[in-house]
């Protein structure tokens, strides 16, 4: 398994700013020393101007590229415009378009990065540039690597740029399960939405788990499965609002690359949020992630 990633384009953030970005190169610093990869590491290339403009309008990706977004639509983002920001943007949504060829090779992709599913076709928000998971949707489809993909979005945040952008592409079908009563507070519609009241625990998320993937998988017949994580339904994350423990957030993924494995469906993984009051924590639960992946390779 090639597990692709983008530590090393690092954005320069001001003292204080709450976004863990050393949470990616801890992680896979972790993932080299549990000898966690087959094939190893590989630094992506960036998504295209054609793959951007799939799923993204001519003039946000020009004015998102060239420095030319207005004071508040970088306020809307919360990262400050830089030409290492659009570089590290470009290689994420690059490395979950060659997560999903990779995944068509060998069952499983991963990005260790990724899952910015805040970004709309014309606008940027809560830290997302380009929607990756939409770009690399429409380039399956378009290019007809898949004839149907299923976007599973488990980010305590809905996927709303996501919904938005493909909501008008019958061949691919999202699914969102998020907090209710967390950011964003407008959501848009998906395919299918599961909202948990703060406090979900464990038991409770994995019952809706069980019963969102079943509706998801049925209503949808996919051929391809792309996966957001997400490490902020952690019961300590600073901006999650629910009780996922650790355990209960590695039996999340158990879960979500069984039911793709079953069918035989390849499936591409990013990492999506997390915001723990430790980042060590956040690492240990995208950690897992990784771990489910391989384990689910060797089964």
């Amino acid at each position: 398994m090639t597990l692709f990633y983008t530590d090393h384009y690092v954005l320069p953030l001001p003292d204080g700013h709450r976004f863990p970005m050393r949470k990616y190169a801890l992680l896979r610093q972790r993932v080299e020393m549990e000898n966690l990869t087959v094939r190893g590491f590989a630094d992506p290339p960036v998504a295209t101007r054609g793959q951007l403009l799939r799923a993204h309008g001519l003039d946000y990706v020009h004015r998102a590229t060239e420095g030319l977004l207005s004071e508040s639509e970088v306020r809307r983002l919360g990262f400050p415009w830089s030409s290492q920001m659009v570089e590290r943007s470009l290689r994420s949504s690059g490395a979950t378009v060659e997560a999903c060829k990779a995944a068509l090779d060998h069952g499983i992709g991963v990005n260790l990065a990724g899952g910015t599913h805040h970004a709309f076709r014309d606008a940027a928000e809560g830290y997302c540039v380009f929607n990756d998971s939409a770009i690399a949707a429409l380039e399956l489809v378009q290019t007809g690597l898949a004839r149907r993909v299923l976007v599973v979005d488990l980010d305590v945040h809905q996927g709303n740029g996501t919904a938005s952008i493909l909501a008008e592409v019958p061949e691919v079908f999202t699914l969102s399960m998020h907090g209710e009563k967390n950011f964003p507070l407008r959501k848009e519609t998906s395919d299918l939405d599961v909202a948990l009241p703060d406090g979900t625990d464990d038991e409770a998320y994995l019952v809706a788990l069980d019963a969102a993937l079943g509706e998801a998988f049925e209503k949808s017949s996919p051929d391809f499965v792309i996966y957001v994580s997400g490490a902020d339904p952690f019961l300590d994350d600073t901006l999650g609002r629910l009780a996922l423990s650790m355990g209960g957030l590695a039996e999340r993924d158990r879960r979500v690359f069984d039911r793709a494995k079953r069918a035989g469906l390849p499936l591409a993984v990013s990492m999506a949020g997390g915001y723990a009051r430790q980042v060590a924590d956040t690492v240990e639960i995208h950690l897992n992630t990784v771990r489910q992946a391989v384990q689910t390779l060797w089964r």
